[in-house]
């Protein structure tokens, strides 16, 4: 089941809660909007480590170019919104720019996510494991469009480098 806000409003709803202890860990990007940043990504994945010092470390990673090209990847710091359930996110990988990341869909055994922000410019449909089978993602989908997302710009990630 697919736990998320409905909205009527220009920016898009996001969950209730996000307990940050069970988000930690790797994700798998199974679909995004095309971003510049991962141009020529394959394989792309992010791991979520909680750090006790106020922010979640984060590490993204992709092959460049093809499913045996160079890895690329970056480290950065997810900061928890104050008064969102933890469900709304900035995150930092140059100092001192932040970006929204807001939880816009997460399955209740935290298994997939969506996540987002307020411009919707940005869209990332992301899984515990590196294959997503066609129900859920139909599902998610649907989710999707009922939070006012064109999903005419989502396109599906290649994950078969490992």
């Amino acid at each position: 089941m697919i736990t998320r806000c409905s909205t009527s409003g220009e920016v898009p709803a996001t969950v209730h809660h996000v307990d940050l202890q069970k988000y930690a860990g790797k994700w798998y990007e199974i679909a995004s909007f095309p971003t510049p940043f991962q141009k020529n990504c394959f394989c792309s994945t992010a791991e979520y480590t909680i750090t006790g010092k106020g922010y979640v470390k984060v590490f993204n990673a992709c092959r460049k170019g093809g499913f045996n090209g160079k890895v690329s990847s970056i480290t950065g710091k997810v900061f928890p919104v104050a008064g969102t359930e933890k469900a709304k996110l900035r995150v930092q990988f140059f100092w001192p720019f932040r970006a929204d990341y807001w939880i816009v869909g997460l399955a209740d055994d935290y298994s997939y996510a969506m996540v987002s922000g307020p411009s919707r410019k940005y869209l990332w449909v992301l899984s515990r494991q590196p294959q997503m089978d066609e129900a859920t993602y139909q599902s998610i989908l649907a989710a999707l469009r009922n939070n006012g997302f064109d999903l005419l710009r989502l396109k599906l990630t290649e994950q078969t480098c490992e």
